[in-house]
């Protein structure tokens, strides 16, 4: 499989530290993302320990924490605003932090810049209209007209993978949960040094991702998945704040700038079986969507990305390989999304209450364990 050519369909987290896993293997990579911007929204994302360590295999441990803010705690609060708990969070990767809190659009460049560099081929504003596998490659034609041939084809492309609708029609839709996640950026305070985590039934967190820059999350029950208009979604957002402890609040009042917000529903998958056919594999939000309630969305896909790198590099029969990196990811990818859909649950009433600080201290000794 050393030489194989392989295109990754999708230049999000988890398509580009496929990317960047692959290349370093000397492995030949196109990436194409549909999107002709390849733009990302501006807020916030959390990382945690086993995200650093990733990062640390990827050799871009260092660009990355200089990028972000690097925390060793998650404080718990009540919601009406008392803390219960500060949970120390082990670091994995000696003289780094334990977590990280970045913008979104800082990783993407690290990650961007780097899939460049590495010499990946990237084409934007394209996408894969036919994926024809014939057992000794995959030929694959693209929107733009034009057309290639490749060992192997790993779809990237999200919780709406068209990838995965391809070569499994029959598969599970994500299903909507029922709550949905509001973020927005605001002026950090001084003492923000760890993710501050408020429960109850509107939840509530405040990150740390730069210098003066945090955002806030705010988890609320959408039973009816509503759509709410761009124009005014400041103000929706300030609403559903209403009832929150004293000091989200106050920070509601900065919520102004109907642009800045960005809202979505949380839906979450799980695939049951195999993460491949054939010569077409899967990885991150395409195969195991979770919400956001540990934070673990784009860790579990940065760990799918270096296990795949490592199984083509072990086996040289690629079904071996798909079938390895399927058999080491899928414990730990449903937990994650098991784990944070029971609190998501247990947040709107549809399942027993979560108690917060035990299940974030047992991911974090979950993730801390090899990949």
């Amino acid at each position: 499989m050393h030489s194989a050519n392989i295109l990754v369909i999708g230049g999000g987290i988890g398509g580009l530290t496929a990317a960047i896993a692959l290349r370093a293997r000397g492995f030949a990579v196109t990436v194409i993302e549909r999107d002709p911007d390849w733009s990302v929204y501006g807020v916030g994302i959390i990382q945690q320990s086993n995200v650093i360590r990733a990062m640390s295999q990827l050799g871009l441990i260092d660009e990355y924490v200089a990028s972000g803010v690097g925390f060793d705690a998650v404080e718990i609060y009540t919601p009406t605003g008392i803390k219960v708990a500060r949970v120390p969070t082990p670091r994995l990767i000696d003289g780094y932090p334990a977590n990280m809190g970045i913008g979104r659009p800082a990783l993407h460049k690290i990650l961007g810049d780097r899939t460049i560099a590495s010499g990946a081929k990237v084409v934007l504003g394209v996408t894969a209209t036919d994926l024809d596998d014939d057992g000794a490659g995959v030929d694959v034609r693209f929107s733009d007209g034009s057309a290639g041939r490749f060992d192997l084809v790993i779809g990237a492309d999200g919780v709406y993978s068209q990838t995965r609708a391809k070569i499994f029609p029959d598969a599970p839709r994500p299903e909507y949960t029922g709550q949905a996640v509001w973020r927005y950026n605001l002026p950090r305070p001084a003492d923000l040094d760890a993710l501050h985590a408020y429960n109850g039934p509107t939840g509530v967190g405040l990150v740390p991702i730069s210098t003066d820059l945090m955002y806030i999350y705010v988890t609320t029950p959408e039973p009816d998945n509503p759509r709410y208009p761009r124009e005014g979604l400041a103000a929706v957002m300030r609403s559903k704040m209403a009832s929150c402890a004293p000091f989200i609040r106050e920070l509601a009042e900065q919520v102004t700038d109907d642009s800045g917000v960005v809202y979505r529903p949380l839906e979450a998958l799980m695939i049951e079986g195999p993460w491949h056919r054939g010569r077409i594999a899967l990885l991150g939000d395409a195969v195991h969507a979770t919400t956001p309630h540990l934070g673990q969305g784009a860790g579990m896909a940065i760990e799918d990305s270096l296990v795949l790198a490592e199984e083509l590099v072990r086996h040289d029969d690629i079904e071996t390989a798909l079938t390895a990196y399927h058999d080491r990811r899928v414990d730990r990818c449903a937990y994650i999304v098991r784990s944070s859909i029971a609190i998501c649950m247990g947040q709107i009433g549809k399942g027993p209450p979560v108690d917060n600080a035990k299940a974030t201290h047992e991911m974090f000794e979950m993730v801390a364990q090899p990949i």
